[in-house]
């Protein structure tokens, strides 16, 4: 799912159901980075955002990846309880948040490009 923010800045936003425990502690930051290097959703990530980009430079008036690209929300749902979710030195249980580098989001996009058939 993309989501638009104020100022005209999308965020790949993915919902997951795994299932890393029992309670909200067990959906901290650390567990869900182990969470998502176990699965390879930094690679996933990176690709959605890539495709982001990609749909906005043909469809975003005066694109600018620096400014319209705001990353990737990952949602670990078994570890959000609402308003009660807690929230340890700012990062909310369940939820893994990532900005890929600009640079390497355009890079990876054109690497792509080359990769192309000539017609």
């Amino acid at each position: 799912m993309v989501l638009r923010l104020p100022g005209q800045r999308y965020l790949v936003v993915d919902y997951k159901t795994n299932h890393l425990g029992d309670t909200a502690a067990d959906y901290g930051f650390e567990r869900l980075t182990e969470a998502m290097l176990h699965s390879d959703y930094p690679l996933q990530a990176l690709l959605y955002v890539v495709v982001l980009h990609r749909f906005l430079r043909w469809r975003q008036r005066d694109y600018a990846p620096a400014r319209h690209l705001g990353g990737v929300l990952y949602l670990f749902v078994r570890g959000m309880c609402g308003a009660a979710t807690p929230v340890t030195a700012g990062h909310p249980a369940g939820v893994f948040t990532w900005n890929p580098p600009t640079a390497l989001v355009v890079a990876l996009s054109d690497l792509l490009d080359r990769g192309r058939l000539q017609s």
